[in-house]
């Protein structure tokens, strides 16, 4: 696919960024919002690492006074919420504003404004969550929040108002990050890419898309009944004014649930790529996968209660939730299968992106078994409020996700910055994460099992734990420079790395298509796609579509199940507005920690900033002769 240079000129002019800080502020371009996700959540996730390692270190000793009691739960409640509201969902969603636009070969996202919007509102409850504990007022319920502790009666000032915020603000823009996605590969496919033709990864992205758009509304109206019960007097969650505790827990879980799979599905599209790519054969059972996918989005949402069998719920439902929670094994035990078929089937090269994806199913398996363990009812009401629920909870989030996460930024890598990370290097952080993690969280299992309870910050003598802990403790550290060589590889591949050419492993999907790295407007030409694997058919040769005008910023609209050509659509060009609709609400969250009346005047800004973004210009462009060329 070529294009000439006075065609490229032309959209290069037309799609770039303004220099300096302007363009900083004002971009629309999904791969720099995506970058500055990215870069955002891996620093908050060494941020959260070094309070995971403090606390182990606190723990490796029995009656250690290293730590107080508050300042052991600060710490515990930052990580948790880091962890599972900043890091983990952020950056899936990160992974799909870069790569969904590529490998849908189109120039932008559906809405890009909306993307920019989503980024800024994001960082707005980072910082909300993380100045908060600059200037002493941590949240130090948990990542939960539970009441009644986190009622007025129990938790006064601020602490819990903030964790409720942060909240509000990442979940506001998880949902706006979802509409565009599932917005973007519904009607933005290139033409050919039915349905069924759509790669493992697409699927993955648009079925996590879903999910969270059903699942997120849930916390949200939890954290605002929680909110309203602490400033203006409600008794949602208060029995003693005809509210009930349980509530809370129901509306958490009802997302709390669906996010582990939110977390997990995006990860199945990163290994599916990357096997099919290193096994150098088409995927064994595409449509077991797609279906395997939309079982467990199905699922997730009728299993909440799994983390409730403690709290004195009638026998038969928990019958039915420890039914359903063994059930969803089935289609994840299916993925599996799938992938170690397309290995067993194909040529499989050991590069460090696969390496990660046989690391990820040794460790998912064990976080596999041991949920299957804890879905028994009877089981979890002796093991939930132990050590062996920690274990399992980190082998399925981390084993499950940030290993195939690490597996994604090494295979994806070169195309987004045009370099090769060390083979030698990746390796050794490889071997250094992957080992560190299971002595540092293997052990954990039998504690729990021994006994020890978690969210302790300290533990008698003579319980027979401190031996274990003292090899969790070094497995956690062993991990953690685990990851700092993986980050010190990044960087210098940066400046140093080998080149990589556009398409060093060889990938079947279009992404690779385009130049590493790729340029703002992604691709000269709508590629049009015949198959499952189009860098693979017809020896890479893409036909491709004429008719987008190269002098302004447009984009192909398709039909929703065949990917049939509808017409042209004028994309957003770089606005200042997103940040300042940003500001607005952000401003309006923080303002009702303190008062209510934030609220009510805060709304004048949040209307005025969103007239300004909808501010009508000129008329989109639906005319115009679209063509293939071969």
């Amino acid at each position: 696919m070529t294009a000439d240079a006075t065609l490229i000129e032309r959209m290069d002019e037309r799609w770039r960024d303004p220099p300096g800080l302007w363009g900083f502020l004002t971009t629309v371009d999904h791969k720099r919002i995506a970058a500055r996700y990215i870069v955002t959540a891996l620093f908050l996730m060494f941020l959260a690492g070094m309070l995971a390692l403090d606390m182990r270190w606190q723990l490796s000793v029995a009656e250690n006074t290293r730590m107080s009691p508050q300042l052991y739960n600060e710490s515990f409640s930052l990580h948790g919420s880091t962890m599972l509201f900043l890091v983990s969902v952020p950056l899936m969603e990160a992974m799909a504003f870069w790569l969904v636009p590529l490998m849908l070969g189109t120039r932008n996202m559906a809405f890009p404004r909306l993307g920019a919007f989503s980024f800024w509102l994001y960082f707005g409850g980072v910082l909300t969550l993380w100045i908060a504990h600059a200037i002493d007022i941590t949240p130090d319920l948990g990542w939960f929040e539970y009441p009644p502790l986190s009622g007025p009666s129990y938790s006064p000032g601020h602490r819990a108002d903030i964790w409720a915020q942060m909240i509000t603000f990442t979940e506001v823009a998880a949902l706006a990050a979802s509409v565009n996605v599932a917005a973007t590969i519904l009607k933005m496919r290139p033409p050919g890419m039915t349905l069924t033709r759509m790669p493992v990864f697409l699927w993955a992205m648009l079925i996590a898309s879903i999910m969270t758009i059903l699942s997120m509304p849930a916390v949200m109206l939890v954290t605002s009944m929680l909110i309203a019960d602490r400033l203006v007097s409600t008794h949602f969650f208060s029995p003693a004014g005809g509210g009930d505790t349980l509530l809370f827990q129901h509306l958490f879980w009802f997302f709390g649930h669906p996010e582990v799979y939110i977390i997990f599905v995006p990860a199945t599209g990163f290994i599916s790529s990357i096997v099919e790519t290193f096994s150098r054969r088409t995927l064994f059972g595409h449509a077991a996968l797609v279906l395997s996918m939309i079982s467990i989005g199905a699922l997730a949402f009728g299993l909440w209660v799994h983390h409730m069998f403690a709290v004195g719920l009638p026998r038969l439902g928990n019958d039915f939730y420890t039914a359903a929670s063994m059930a969803i094994a089935l289609p994840a035990g299916l993925q599996i299968f799938c992938w170690i078929a397309t290995i067993w089937l194909g040529r499989i090269r050991l590069a460090t992106p696969m390496l990660w994806i046989l690391g990820f199913v040794a460790t998912f398996i064990i976080g596999g078994l041991s949920g299957v363990m804890t879905a028994s009812a009877a089981l979890d009401l002796q093991l939930t409020d132990t050590y062996f629920v920690v274990a399992h909870l980190h082998y399925v989030l981390i084993g499950g996700a940030i290993f195939p996460l690490l597996g994604a930024f090494a295979y994806w890598y070169p195309k987004a910055t045009g370099r090769l990370m060390s083979e030698r290097w990746g390796k050794v952080a490889f071997v250094l994460i992957v080992g560190g993690f299971n002595l540092g969280f293997m052990p954990m299992h039998f504690l729990g099992l021994m006994g020890m309870p978690r969210r302790v910050y300290t533990y008698p003598p003579g319980m027979g734990w401190e031996t274990l802990n003292q090899v969790a403790t070094a497995g956690s550290a062993i991990a953690v420079a685990g990851g700092l060589v993986f980050v010190g590889n990044a960087l210098w591949a940066y400046w140093r790395g080998k080149p990589a050419g556009d398409d060093p492993w060889g990938g079947s999907t279009l992404e690779w298509a385009s130049p590493s790295p790729p340029p703002p407007y992604n691709m000269a030409h709508v590629p049009v796609v015949h198959g499952l694997t189009p860098m693979w058919d017809d020896a890479g040769r893409l036909d491709v579509m004429d008719g987008l005008r190269p002098d302004r910023r447009e984009v192909l609209v398709t039909s929703v199940t065949d990917a049939i050509p509808l017409y042209r659509q004028k994309s957003a060009a770089p606005s200042i507005w997103p940040l300042l609709a940003a500001l607005a609400v952000s401003a309006m969250f923080i303002g009702s920690i303190f008062t209510p009346w934030a609220i009510v005047v805060g709304a004048a800004p949040v209307a005025a900033t969103l007239t300004g973004w909808f501010w009508p210009s000129r008329p989109r462009s639906r005319s115009g002769p679209l063509g293939v060329n071969a």
